[in-house]
């Protein structure tokens, strides 16, 4: 029969034996213990002058995300709220080309820090990550548990403003793009149409997305171009389709960080000889949104 134990919670704050800097050892050898994916560790103790140490810079090595983690034992407190802030504004200052998120990461999320924080949280995007410590038998496990999550911003047609930018078919057939690439688009949203066929096109001036049960449902979109589509499925960054694009020879503009999307330039010629290929990043976005 198992034997069961239970184990004990313990408070790191004071503890003789185990510190800040065991914690962050931990955390190095391992940054995916955080739950948010497997991340990278790209500096420790990152040296901000007049500002001190940023404990921990993580990265996804996918979407090259990099996250400035603070470390704090105890109760969060206004210093090291400050001070994530800080260190983040800085980083995305100096490295302006990534996306950015401050993690503080404490044994004990006050009720006053989540107050606070929801004040602007979607302004600057910030995590918080509650760490507990319990003792089973000889040894010391850690568990980290997300308690407040960055605000992800939508496309315009996800916000109350995509009122202000609608559009019709006409206007991207004789404006940004031609007859033949919206014609083209139709061809490629045939293939969405396939695993989702109660979605249909809403035309705004940026784009043209998807629409499902009267709400945006942009997990693709199109913009027609003068000779081409631009078409942006909203799928992770990874070393598996970027060798898929580039063995069939189809040209891609910089990966969109800020949504999360790959933005790939299709042309007739494109569709006709890989159309499984675009089948297959369009039903992986599907699978993206749905969760």
């Amino acid at each position: 029969m198992t034997k069961f134990t239970r184990p004990k919670r313990i408070s790191l704050r004071n503890h003789p034996v185990y510190s800040e800097n065991w914690v962050q050892d931990i955390i190095a050898e391992d940054p995916s213990i955080l739950g948010l994916g497997e991340l990278v560790l790209r500096d420790r103790e990152r040296i901000h002058p007049r500002a001190g140490r940023l404990d921990l810079l993580l990265q996804d090595p996918n979407t090259y995300k990099r996250y400035e983690v603070e470390l704090q034992l105890g109760a969060t407190d206004e210093t090291h709220i400050i001070r994530t802030i800080e260190y983040w504004d800085i980083e995305r200052k100096r490295y302006p080309q990534y996306e950015h998120c401050a993690v503080i990461v404490a044994e004990d999320i006050t009720s006053r820090f989540l107050n606070v924080v929801s004040l602007f949280n979607g302004a600057l995007p910030i995590m918080a990550i509650q760490m507990q410590s319990y003792q089973v038998g000889e040894h010391i496990t850690l568990v980290f548990t997300k308690v407040l999550d960055e605000v992800q911003r939508g496309l315009v047609d996800e916000d109350e403003d995509a009122i202000s930018a609608p559009t019709d078919r006409a206007y991207w057939e004789k404006d940004k793009g031609t007859d033949k690439t919206v014609a083209l688009m139709d061809r490629m949203f045939a293939l969405v149409k396939e695993g989702d066929p109660d979605c249909e096109l809403k035309y705004n001036k940026f784009y043209v997305g998807l629409i499902k049960d009267g709400r945006a449902n942009n997990y693709v979109s199109f913009r027609p171009q003068k000779a081409s589509v631009l078409l942006e499925p909203k799928i992770p960054r990874s070393d598996e389709v970027d060798a898929l694009l580039e063995a069939a020879g189809i040209e891609t503009l910089e990966y969109g960080v800020r949504w999360g999307n790959y933005r790939i330039r299709v042309t007739d010629k494109d569709l006709k000889a890989h159309e499984n290929l675009f089948r297959r990043l369009i039903e992986e976005a599907k699978e993206q949104r749905d969760g």
